[in-house]
This record gives structure tokens, C-alpha cells and sequence, in this order.
């Protein structure tokens, strides 16, 4: 499904497994991918829009961002792979980390690198800035109204890449990985139910899903209404948790735990 056009480029969320996307931007005749973990469903894509791979960009070493790649490579050998420089691959990549830039001519595109250990601690993510509605792919670290497990890292570095994804233009637009949105909200629920923008979130995604599409992307703006990982100050989450007087670290670090098992 076509998500987005900017600058004459397109992006395509592609279902894989039983709740990850991989994102392929293209311009028509050559393709990016972020994070495909299975091979099949691209080449189907890749086959289907008459698309040939170009680029693909890793956001962090888990098996169902990284599952493809071999195959991919095997069907395009000439394809440039970029993967977190603080991790290990088996397949030949270039090494990129912040503050580096990558720049492909062939898309007229820029992604900036971003730091975000937490879920691992090599992760990265990938900003376009240069457009009207700047694009994040974020992987594992940012998701609908939640975050990602802690796997490698502490619950301060997570805060900490929480917040730089915070301190974004608020149009910028969120491609997460995985369809965890509505359970999110469901959560978020629990701990701020008076939110009337997380209500209206909720009856739009549930809207959404009804009707077999995606609720992503997501928007900063929207995150930092009902996204409870990123409102660690607000007084109603504060008051559920009982922790009024504690740090902002505190109360993320509870509600990690209380998702983790929720």
C-alpha cells in the first residue's frame, strides 16, 4: 500500500511476519528498504511495481529486520547495504552512525543518522529532513503510543533516544515496524484514560485496522499527545503510578515494566 509521496518518491509499507512492516521507498524504477527481514514479500513488491533494488538500510541486528538481506543481495548483488556501525553483520555494509549523512543522488534523498541505543545498544534510525513532512524510520526504539523492549540497553538510554525523537518538528511522520499500535493504546489507556486524544486515537486506529490497513505512519505531533513513553510528565500518569514526585526516569522505567507485562 502506497502511504506517502514526496519529491516524486513513494512509500510502501510491506506486511511481513505477523506484525513487522518493511518500508521500500521508490521513484518509480529503483527501490530503498528499511529493515527487510523477509526477502519473499519484497521481491513480490520489487516484482509487482517493476522496481529494482537499490538501497538497503538496517536499523539495528535482530532476525526479523536483517532475515532477508542474504537473499536480497543474491537477487541484486550490486545493492548498497548501510547498518549500525556499534554492531555485527555478516554481510558486507557500510558502517554508519551519528552524525553521519547518507546521500543518494539517484532518489534526490538524505537520510541523517540518529543514535538510539536502548532496544539494542547499536540502534539507529533514519531522517529525512529536506522534505515538507520529514520522514523517521526508527525501527524498534519508537512505536504506536509505545517504545520498544528493552533487550541490551538501560531504561535512561531509551529515555534519552525517546527524547531526541521527541525534540523533532512535529510533522514529521513515524514509520514503526511493527503493528503493536491498538495493544499500545490499550495500555496507555490504563494509566491515562481521560486522554481524549488517545480515545480519538484509538477509534481511528481501530478504524483503520477494521478495514485491513496499517496505522502507521504515525506523526511526532500525535505521539506526544498519546504516546505514555513520551509523556512521563504528564499529572494523570503520575497520579496513576503514584509517583508525583518522582523523575521523569522513574516513571519510564515503570511504565517499561508494567508493559513488559501487560
Amino acid at each position: 500500500m502506497i502511504v506517502d509521496m514526496q519529491a516524486q518518491l513513494q512509500i510502501i509499507s510491506i506486511p511481513a511476519f505477523k506484525d513487522n512492516y518493511i518500508w521500500l521507498i521508490h521513484n518509480g524504477h529503483q527501490a530503498i528498504v528499511v529493515d527487510p527481514g523477509d526477502a519473499l514479500p519484497v521481491l513480490n513488491t520489487l516484482n509487482q511495481c517493476q522496481l529494482t533494488l537499490h538501497t538497503i538500510l538496517i536499523t539495528h541486528h535482530h532476525q526479523d529486520h536483517i532475515g532477508g538481506v542474504t537473499a536480497l543481495v543474491e537477487k541484486y548483488p550490486d545493492v548498497k547495504i548501510f547498518a549500525p556501525k556499534n554492531e555485527q553483520y555478516e554481510f558486507k555494509h557500510t558502517q554508519v552512525c551519528e552524525p553521519d549523512v547518507i546521500k543518494l543522488a539517484t532518489f534526490n534523498i538524505e537520510f541523517t543518522l540518529i543514535d538510539l541505543p536502548g532496544h539494542t545498544l547499536g540502534h539507529v534510525a533514519y531522517y529525512v529532513a529536506h522534505h515538507d513532512n520529514p520522514w523517521l524510520f526508527c525501527g524498534d526504539t519508537l512505536f504506536g503510543a509505545g517504545c520498544g523492549r528493552l533487550f541490551e540497553g538501560s531504561p535512561a538510554q531509551m529515555l534519552n533516544s525517546l527524547q531526541k525523537l521527541a525534540a523533532l518538528p512535529t510533522k514529521t511522520k513515524v514509520f514503526c515496524t511493527h503493528e503493536y499500535t491498538l495493544h499500545n493504546i490499550g495500555f496507555a489507556l490504563t494509566l491515562e484514560p481521560n486522554n481524549s486524544a488517545l480515545r480519538q486515537r484509538q477509534h481511528d486506529t481501530l478504524k483503520l485496522r477494521n478495514a485491513h490497513l496499517p496505522s502507521l505512519p504515525s506523526t511526532i505531533a500525535l505521539e506526544l499527545t498519546t504516546n505514555p513513553f513520551l509523556r512521563c510528565n504528564s499529572t494523570e500518569i503520575q497520579s496513576s503510578l503514584q509517583q508525583k514526585n518522582a523523575s521523569l526516569l522513574q516513571v519510564f522505567s515503570l511504565i517499561r515494566e508494567m508493559r513488559n507485562h501487560y
